[in-house]
């Protein structure tokens, strides 16, 4: 079989899709499919067994779109089948050019995502779903429904979204439940090592992700705020870090807050392993990697029950869950978790095996069956 995966970011990129993509395709390139992929970025992605074809970000937008989808078209064109996991616009594009079936990898209702990086929303996908919006956001809800409507299949990481997905529209028949995958394990180093190499001391969280409006890591400053004696480490980057780093600072958590940048993936295991629990304290999600990641390392999960987080996290077995936007809530979470070594052993136990069944060799057997399957077409 000839695929062509797509995916907006690439490694060196740090992020979920960043992840994934090059995971999938090594993973089909290790089956003997023949594998090309199709991204973008700032400079030339990091060479892998196969061809990766980028567009330059520093192409104006417009102009750097119509390169994708011609990139797509001509790769497609030498390909059976499309994996999309961003860029669904110029995937779908690009795919019905060159009259190629695709798959996409929704992790987001596409038009929520783009209403609000122009502005006109400003609540979570689950509110956006009812909101009737004006003509520009109709517009964008037309360009996501003939986006998934065209695709041979469409993969959701959660229940959640396969709802969302459904309600838009689209056959049941084609929406399946995926979830994100486990991470490879290679290097077993303890929590203890692991400490050690990377500086932590006394109780500690960790959160690992993009610092956008969406994870509302204000929630969690302020919960932190009002438990004495546990220490933040944030590793991602994003539009909202200065002010979350200002309102830390407000808050008089210098010190007890450290923002760590960007870091590879096997960085951010290992931040987990040496944390005591990963937080998220995000507004609305879908099914984030780093809630599998986390658990995967044997770390808890203290987060709020957004979108499809309450389908991994099980409250009371491999974390807690608190209401959206709970601040309250949130710092009793935390304070009852570091208050509890009972508690805290029990949930630490519980983690790793809460997540077996996510075993990349299982989830990503299913999506090559799903991807023959279209190509067959």
């Amino acid at each position: 079989m000839r695929v062509l995966v797509v995916s907006g970011i690439w490694p060196p990129d740090v992020g979920g899709p960043a992840s994934h993509a090059p995971e999938v395709a090594d993973y089909l390139a290790g089956r003997g499919h023949a594998v090309e992929a199709v991204t973008t970025a700032a400079a030339r992605p990091t060479p892998r067994a196969y061809p990766v074809r980028w567009v330059s970000r520093e192409i104006p937008v417009g102009a750097r779109h119509l390169a994708t989808v011609a990139s797509i078209r001509r790769r497609a064109t030498a390909a059976e089948v499309v994996y999309s996991t961003g860029m669904f616009g110029r995937s779908a594009l690009g795919s019905l050019l060159a009259r190629r079936p695709y798959v996409l990898k929704l992790t987001a209702d596409p038009a929520h995502e783009r209403a609000r990086r122009r502005g006109l929303a400003a609540g979570g996908v689950e509110e956006f779903q009812g909101e009737p919006g004006g003509l520009a956001v109709g517009a964008l809800r037309l360009a996501r429904d003939v986006e998934v409507r065209h695709a041979a299949h469409v993969l959701c990481p959660s229940a959640f979204l396969r709802g969302l997905a459904i309600d838009w529209g689209i056959d049941p028949g084609r929406v399946e439940v995926l979830p994100n995958p486990a991470p490879s394990l290679t290097a077993r180093t303890t929590a203890e090592e692991a400490r050690r190499a990377l500086g932590v001391e006394g109780p500690t969280l960790a959160f690992a992700g993009r610092l956008t409006a969406q994870k509302s890591l204000g929630v969690a400053l302020e919960a932190i705020a009002r438990v004495e004696g546990v220490t933040l480490l944030i590793a991602g980057e994003g539009p909202e870090r200065e002010a979350l780093e200002r309102r830390a600072s407000e808050l008089g958590l210098d010190g007890r807050v450290r923002f760590l940048g960007p870091q590879p993936r096997e960085r951010v295991l290992e931040l987990f392993r040496a944390s005591d629990a990963a937080i998220l304290s995000s507004s609305w999600e879908n099914f984030p990697h780093t809630v599998v990641e986390a658990l995967a390392v044997g770390t808890p999960v203290l987060a709020t029950s957004a979108g499809g987080v309450g389908e991994v996290v099980a409250d009371g077995r491999n974390g807690l869950l608190v209401p959206i936007g709970d601040v309250g809530g949130l710092a009793a979470a935390v304070a009852r978790f570091f208050g509890d070594e009972e508690l805290r052993d029990s949930l630490r136990r519980e983690a790793a095996a809460s997540v077996a069944a996510y075993a990349p060799e299982r989830i990503y057997a299913r999506l090559e069956e799903i991807l023959t399957e279209a190509a067959s077409r």
